[in-house]
């Protein structure tokens, strides 16, 4: 019996491998594009329902959209209204690997990965390679279901394990639990549904018995986002919460209408193809729950900010000032595009701050803010950089020209403090996690030098806010005196390693802190200098 049982979780592994080697194909064969994908939804709940599932069904996993639109919320791209309907999406995207099982090509598996290797191999160009991974993944997938069968075949003969499958027929709620704890400890709910066709292949589990199970492997999935929100601000817990409460709720209205639920998924499906039957009650489910909910989706989302209240600070992506309409009036459109830049360097600022707080004592939670946040500072400069482009095509004056000239150079600065705030921030964390060993002496000097660099952009982003120029000859002065410092640093740096002050592992980290400060200060000096007409 031992040895079916580690063939049986042998199968699971194998199922598994080849579940991330096809996900992680398809997710290599897409490239970037799908976060662009949901970036890019619009305020109506149903293209987020559609983009969810195409996004889930790319990256075979429902967890990993749902984690993508978290992101998304936190760096005020998403509202948690759309990011709700990304997740309902989510759910149907992910069933796509349980109708894809219901085929049946387990005597196929030989070929697949015969064919996925060649390809992997002789491939010359990296998108040839991926189809070949995704082919290789799908094979190993289906030898896992084939290991699973094998090893599950005996269990017939088990009256006790028979006599506890058959109660969940009888008991939904046992079926439920089941499916939960099943999906926790697996991480994959097509894993569990792929098992779940292997017990009912061998006659262990009737349809009845399968769909609680079903039920609640669609709440068991979302353990994974729920601990990735943990770590995050409110906005990722709301949309964790409404991802727990959506199929929780879903899972209780299909218990109480189980007998229609039944008749509706043989209706749409073949008598004696019982995988077929158990991947499309998982279809059915997410499609009726979203079906459901998405007319109630408004008052659905009030309830989870009712719930669990989001009392932090939320930054748009979306620009506030810039207005399409003023295009014809340049003059007065430079004074929008200006009030965005001013912004936009304020929310740099920030980041900029909260960084090199995290480099004098690590949190982690201010690293997550800062990468959070990058991505509005980016958006930002996209937006206002666009705006300028078609201020331009509206014939500028003099005047006019040298200040649209400034914006454009002001955004790109701005746009590379963002950056370098998002570069310490990972510092810091590469310093915590890696136990990077520095010194006292280095610890003062990354937070002095963190602190002469942001009044120098303080000063050099208030002299852009007010034009003035004495504040903007303050702030090139500022930003020499970190070029100073950094240079004197450097050599405290080489002198604590021939004294063996400094540990040799922390010199690379050491520098490249240096090295960030220094080119943000050169920004700051950028912006200082644009002021005084110098470019």
């Amino acid at each position: 019996m031992i040895l079916y049982l580690f063939a049986f979780l042998g199968g699971v592994g194998l199922f598994l491998y080849g579940m991330e080697l096809l996900g992680g194909g398809l997710q290599q064969a897409a490239g970037a594009r799908l976060q662009k994908v949901l970036q890019s939804l619009t305020g109506v709940p149903v293209m987020g329902v559609i983009l969810g599932a195409l996004v889930t069904a790319t990256l075979q996993s429902s967890t990993a959209t749902t984690v993508m639109s978290v992101g998304l919320v936190n760096a005020g791209v998403m509202t948690l209204k759309q990011a709700f309907s990304v997740v309902m999406g989510a759910n149907i995207g992910t069933t796509l690997t349980a109708q894809l099982i219901a085929f049946n090509l387990t005597d196929y598996f030989t070929v697949m990965i015969f064919i996925g290797v060649m390809i992997r191999v002789f491939a010359k160009r990296k998108s040839g390679q991926f189809i070949g991974q995704i082919i290789l993944g799908f094979g190993l997938l289906m030898l896992g279901m084939k290991v699973l069968s094998g090893a599950a075949a005996p269990m017939r003969s088990s009256p006790m394990f028979v006599d506890f499958i058959s109660r969940f027929a009888d008991n939904p709620v046992l079926g439920v639990f089941v499916g939960i704890i099943l999906t926790i400890i697996i991480q994959s709910s097509a894993a569990t549904v792929g098992i779940l066709m292997v017990m009912a292949g061998q006659g262990l589990l009737p349809l009845e018995g399968a769909i609680p199970v079903l039920l609640g492997d669609n709440i068991g999935t979302c353990l994974t986002a729920i601990v990735a929100a943990s770590r995050s601000n409110a906005s990722a817990k709301q949309v964790a919460l409404s991802h727990v409460l959506f199929n929780s709720f879903g899972c209780v209205i299909f218990i109480i209408f189980m007998p229609l639920f039944i008749k509706i998924v043989l209706a749409i499906s073949p008598a004696e193809d019982i995988a077929r039957q158990i991947a499309n009650s998982h279809s059915a489910f997410n499609v009726l729950n979203t079906m459901i909910f998405l007319p109630l989706i408004t008052p659905f989302t009030h309830l989870i900010e009712k719930l669990m209240p989001d009392k932090g600070e939320k930054i748009s992506v979306k620009p506030q000032y810039l207005n399409d309409a003023m295009l014809e009036t340049p003059s007065i459109a430079i004074v929008l595009a200006e009030k965005e830049v001013i912004r936009m360097g304020e929310i740099a600022k920030k980041n900029l701050h909260v960084a090199v707080e995290s480099l004098g004592e690590y949190d982690a939670n201010k690293v997550n803010y800062v990468l959070e946040h990058e991505p509005v500072v980016d958006k930002l400069n996209e937006e206002i950089t666009i705006y300028l482009t078609h201020i331009s095509e509206k014939g500028l004056g003099g005047a006019l020209s040298a200040k649209h000239m400034a914006l454009m150079h002001a955004c790109i600065d701005l746009e590379r403090v963002g950056d370098h705030a998002q570069t310490l921030a990972k510092r810091s964390r590469k310093i915590f996690e890696e136990n990077i060993p520095l010194s006292q002496e280095a610890r003062k000097e990354i937070v002095y030098l963190g602190g002469l660099m942001e009044t120098a952009l303080d000063i050099s982003l208030q002299s852009f806010a007010t034009n003035d120029a004495k504040l903007a000859e303050e702030g090139w002065a500022a930003c020499r005196q970190v070029k100073a410092a950094q240079k004197e640093m450097r050599k405290n740096h080489i002198r604590r390693l021939n004294e063996g002050l400094c540990h040799p592992d922390s010199g690379l980290v050491f520098l490249e802190i240096l090295i960030n400060m220094k080119r943000t200060s050169d920004h700051a000096k950028n912006i200082s200098q644009m002021v005084l007409g110098i470019f």
